[in-house]
């Protein structure tokens, strides 16, 4: 069954000035401003996720799922009103973003800049009801409707800046979908930021995210890249594989920024097809796959050859993948944080640079056990909203008068649990 739901208010865009057009939906489409009582299009230079993100929210879709570029959902016509722009993620407006100024620019229509949002809800003559569709693997696809309830309406009612849920409706209500079921089984709390946030079975891996995982390593968030295709894992090339492939596949993960791409089999030679080849990524796609390549299971490499990643922080010595104590990567070893001055708004950057919502807990005193090896930080003083807990105020790498009894935790609120219909990680990938 195909779900469905309602919500309590009518979605305005008080910020109206930005559409998206060319596209059979409200929320993917060719970016067009409106100015000067005419509507234009932003030019691709600088264009990237964080610029996308910014028209979802502001469109009331959610998250962005991708930036296109080079006119990916066609030229459009009209004055070109935005050019390198440049957004941090979390203005109001994409007109309040850093840019060249209204009409500078020097660019075409070849040029014009595109999203893509990652929830929609379609089949409806409102913004804030109807059929709700995924944008995952290059295609929309629905949510089946087992165990679907208020809670789980109300995370899609909070994305897309919908108010209160009212109705869970069942039963293709606003008619079925076509195309892949992307979610069954769904079940959140209610306050998860995204319906495809949830706490998997396995460590570091997300059915939504792709079939990637990392193998080979004693942590969730280093390994061997591996791809599952056609019913098979399979390793990644290391022709080309650089810092930008790792950090589309550690933010793919949720294991926050890459550090490392490795090659030449660091991590263990694979077996079976290698699926991937020449990699190229932007580093801003939400996907391996989604980078250009040269096609899946098309190669001209050997195992010896399977590319790796190191991504910067983890979370240990816990039976979740969202709690547990503070690890950070750096010079070839993983080393804990002194628990100094560690607070909520320490903790609140690691649970969102692991992708696991907001920060409930800031533990002290080795709760999750004593690690070993080097101190790595000391002292942090997070804002809160910095990227990378590494970007905080802290005494300086390896800098610390702290024991390991000091070692500094974390428990973050964590996700929606959703089950696979299909296929189920339910293992802890290591081999």
């Amino acid at each position: 069954m195909r779900i469905f739901f309602h919500c309590n208010k009518t979605h305005l865009h008080l910020n109206s000035a930005v559409r998206l057009v060319n596209s059979d939906s409200n929320c993917s489409g060719t970016v067009e401003i409106f100015h000067s009582g005419q509507w234009g299009t932003v030019c691709d230079d600088r264009w990237d996720f964080s610029d996308a993100q910014v028209v979802c929210q502001q469109l009331g879709c959610g998250r962005a799922v991708s930036a296109k570029l080079s006119a990916h959902f066609g030229e459009g016509s009209g004055p070109i009103w935005l050019d390198d722009v440049q957004c941090l993620g979390n203005e109001s407006s994409i007109t309040d973003c850093v840019h060249q100024g209204l009409g500078s620019h020097n660019c075409g229509h070849h040029e014009d800049a595109g999203v893509i949002c990652e929830v929609r809800l379609v089949n409806s003559d409102s913004n804030c009801s109807g059929r709700v569709e995924i944008f995952h693997s290059g295609q929309w696809g629905t949510v089946c409707d087992d165990s679907w309830g208020l809670s789980d309406a109300q995370v899609v009612c909070q994305q897309l800046g919908c108010g209160r849920a009212v109705s869970a409706t069942q039963s293709a209500h606003f008619g079925e979908g076509s195309g892949p079921i992307w979610l069954d089984n769904v079940q959140c709390l209610g306050n998860e930021s995204s319906i495809t946030d949830f706490s998997p079975t396995s460590p570091g891996q997300n059915p939504l995210s792709s079939a990637v995982r990392l193998v080979n390593s004693d942590s969730n968030c280093s390994g061997r890249v591996e791809i599952f295709h056609s019913g098979q894992w399979g390793t990644v090339c290391d022709d080309r594989w650089g810092l930008n492939d790792a950090q589309v596949v550690c933010q793919q993960l949720g294991c926050g920024r890459a550090v490392s791409a490795t090659q030449s089999a660091h991590f263990g030679e694979g077996s079976g097809p290698i699926w991937l080849d020449n990699v190229q990524c932007l580093g801003n796609e939400s996907s391996i796959t989604d980078c250009v390549h040269q096609g899946l299971g098309s190669h001209n490499c050997g195992h010896h050859e399977d590319a790796g990643v190191i991504c910067e922080v983890r979370l240990v010595n816990s039976d979740s993948n969202c709690s547990g104590r503070v690890e950070i990567f750096h010079s070839g070893q993983w080393g804990t944080v002194c628990d100094d001055r560690w607070g909520l708004s320490d903790a609140q950057v690691v649970c969102q640079q692991l992708d696991c919502g907001r920060a409930v807990s800031a533990t002290q005193s080795a709760h999750f056990g004593e690690g070993s090896g080097p101190i790595w930080l000391d002292d942090v003083q997070c804002l809160g909203n910095e990227s990378s807990i590494t970007d905080c105020v802290h005494q300086g790498l390896g800098s610390h008068n702290c024991g390991h009894h000091e070692d500094a935790g974390v428990i973050c609120e964590g996700k929606c649990v959703i089950l696979f219909s299909k296929v189920i990680f339910a293992q802890r990938w290591k081999k």
